[in-house]
Protein backbone atom coordinates (compact mmCIF):
# COMPACT_ATOMS: atom_id res chain seq x y z
CA UNK A 1 0.00 0.00 0.00
CA UNK A 2 1.26 3.59 -1.44
CA UNK A 3 2.11 6.09 1.17
CA UNK A 4 1.51 9.79 0.12
CA UNK A 5 3.29 11.79 2.03
CA UNK A 6 1.75 15.67 2.25
CA UNK A 7 3.89 18.55 2.36
CA UNK A 8 3.30 22.20 2.93
CA UNK A 9 4.49 24.41 1.12
CA UNK A 10 4.56 27.94 1.47
CA UNK A 11 5.52 29.58 -1.76
CA UNK A 12 8.71 31.66 -2.15
CA UNK A 13 8.05 35.26 -0.55
CA UNK A 14 4.58 34.82 0.81
CA UNK A 15 5.50 33.60 4.49
CA UNK A 16 7.88 36.66 4.48
CA UNK A 17 5.20 38.77 3.30
CA UNK A 18 3.19 37.16 6.09
CA UNK A 19 5.61 36.82 8.96
CA UNK A 20 8.84 39.11 8.47
CA UNK A 21 6.84 42.52 6.93
CA UNK A 22 6.85 45.53 9.16
CA UNK A 23 2.97 45.17 10.24
CA UNK A 24 3.18 41.44 11.00
CA UNK A 25 4.75 41.73 14.26
CA UNK A 26 2.88 45.14 15.31
CA UNK A 27 0.47 44.39 18.03
CA UNK A 28 -0.53 48.33 18.20
CA UNK A 29 -1.84 47.82 14.61
CA UNK A 30 -2.96 44.48 15.48
CA UNK A 31 -5.46 45.35 18.33
CA UNK A 32 -6.01 49.45 16.28
CA UNK A 33 -8.14 46.97 13.68
CA UNK A 34 -10.22 45.05 16.45
CA UNK A 35 -11.16 48.84 17.63
CA UNK A 36 -12.11 49.68 13.90
CA UNK A 37 -14.02 46.43 13.91
CA UNK A 38 -15.65 46.88 17.26
CA UNK A 39 -16.37 50.57 16.09
CA UNK A 40 -18.23 48.84 12.74
CA UNK A 41 -20.46 46.93 14.99
CA UNK A 42 -21.25 49.83 17.23
CA UNK A 43 -22.41 52.11 14.41
CA UNK A 44 -24.78 49.08 12.67
CA UNK A 45 -26.50 49.09 15.83
CA UNK A 46 -26.87 53.08 16.71
CA UNK A 47 -27.65 53.56 12.42
CA UNK A 48 -29.54 50.45 11.91
CA UNK A 49 -33.28 49.52 13.10
CA UNK A 50 -33.63 46.25 11.46
CA UNK A 51 -30.21 45.59 13.48
CA UNK A 52 -31.88 46.06 16.61
CA UNK A 53 -34.59 44.07 16.53
CA UNK A 54 -32.81 41.55 15.31
CA UNK A 55 -30.20 41.52 18.72
CA UNK A 56 -33.57 41.84 20.23
CA UNK A 57 -34.52 38.33 18.77
CA UNK A 58 -30.69 37.19 19.08
CA UNK A 59 -31.05 38.04 23.01
CA UNK A 60 -35.04 36.35 23.48
CA UNK A 61 -33.27 33.47 21.71
CA UNK A 62 -30.40 32.94 24.20
CA UNK A 63 -32.60 33.61 27.31
CA UNK A 64 -35.31 30.97 26.07
CA UNK A 65 -31.84 28.20 25.48
CA UNK A 66 -31.03 28.69 29.01
CA UNK A 67 -34.07 28.74 29.93
CA UNK A 68 -34.76 25.37 28.50
CA UNK A 69 -31.19 24.46 28.74
CA UNK A 70 -30.38 23.58 25.03
CA UNK A 71 -27.72 21.01 24.59
CA UNK A 72 -23.70 21.98 23.63
CA UNK A 73 -25.04 21.85 19.75
CA UNK A 74 -27.80 23.36 19.86
CA UNK A 75 -26.09 26.13 21.22
CA UNK A 76 -23.49 25.72 18.38
CA UNK A 77 -26.39 25.88 15.69
CA UNK A 78 -28.45 28.84 17.61
CA UNK A 79 -24.86 30.88 17.97
CA UNK A 80 -24.02 30.51 14.30
CA UNK A 81 -27.22 31.51 12.90
CA UNK A 82 -27.29 34.42 14.68
CA UNK A 83 -23.54 35.36 13.86
CA UNK A 84 -24.33 34.98 10.04
CA UNK A 85 -27.80 37.22 10.68
CA UNK A 86 -25.83 39.99 11.92
CA UNK A 87 -23.12 39.48 9.31
CA UNK A 88 -25.64 39.86 6.51
CA UNK A 89 -26.84 42.70 8.28
CA UNK A 90 -23.76 44.85 8.43
CA UNK A 91 -22.78 42.91 4.89
CA UNK A 92 -25.97 44.48 3.80
CA UNK A 93 -25.50 48.25 5.51
CA UNK A 94 -21.84 48.58 3.77
CA UNK A 95 -23.38 47.95 0.69
CA UNK A 96 -26.01 49.84 0.37
CA UNK A 97 -23.83 52.68 2.36
CA UNK A 98 -21.68 51.86 -0.97
CA UNK A 99 -24.23 52.15 -2.85
CA UNK A 100 -25.68 55.75 -1.62
CA UNK A 101 -21.92 57.43 -1.81
CA UNK A 102 -21.98 56.23 -5.30
CA UNK A 103 -25.03 57.78 -6.42
CA UNK A 104 -28.12 59.06 -4.46
CA UNK A 105 -30.47 59.17 -8.22
CA UNK A 106 -32.81 56.45 -8.71
CA UNK A 107 -30.83 53.82 -10.72
CA UNK A 108 -32.46 50.51 -11.28
CA UNK A 109 -28.54 48.69 -11.30
CA UNK A 110 -28.31 50.49 -7.59
CA UNK A 111 -31.39 49.10 -7.04
CA UNK A 112 -30.90 45.95 -7.77
CA UNK A 113 -27.81 45.92 -6.05
CA UNK A 114 -29.90 47.01 -2.56
CA UNK A 115 -32.18 44.35 -2.91
CA UNK A 116 -29.90 41.70 -3.33
CA UNK A 117 -28.59 42.32 -0.62
CA UNK A 118 -31.68 42.85 1.89
CA UNK A 119 -32.60 40.18 0.51
CA UNK A 120 -29.63 37.93 1.93
CA UNK A 121 -30.38 39.35 5.18
CA UNK A 122 -33.84 38.39 4.97
CA UNK A 123 -32.75 34.93 3.74
CA UNK A 124 -30.65 34.67 6.64
CA UNK A 125 -33.17 35.80 9.54
CA UNK A 126 -35.75 33.27 7.86
CA UNK A 127 -33.05 30.54 7.90
CA UNK A 128 -32.39 31.54 11.61
CA UNK A 129 -36.12 31.84 12.65
CA UNK A 130 -36.49 27.97 11.28
CA UNK A 131 -33.52 26.79 12.92
CA UNK A 132 -34.96 28.66 16.14
CA UNK A 133 -38.37 26.72 15.87
CA UNK A 134 -36.79 23.47 14.33
CA UNK A 135 -34.68 23.63 18.52
CA UNK A 136 -37.18 25.56 20.73
CA UNK A 137 -40.24 24.14 19.38
CA UNK A 138 -40.27 20.69 20.43
CA UNK A 139 -39.08 21.90 24.30
CA UNK A 140 -41.36 24.35 24.81
CA UNK A 141 -44.28 21.69 23.50
CA UNK A 142 -42.86 19.05 26.01
CA UNK A 143 -43.25 21.98 28.53
CA UNK A 144 -46.23 22.73 28.01
CA UNK A 145 -47.99 19.69 27.31
CA UNK A 146 -46.46 17.35 29.97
Amino acid sequence: MAQFVWIAYIKPGIYDLLFNSADAMNPGKFFKSFTYALSGISTVFKDEFNARVHFLAALAAIILGIVLNLTRFEWLILILVIGAVFAMEMINTSIEGLADLYSNAPNPKIKRIKDLSAGAVLVAAITALVVGIIIFLPKILTVFLY
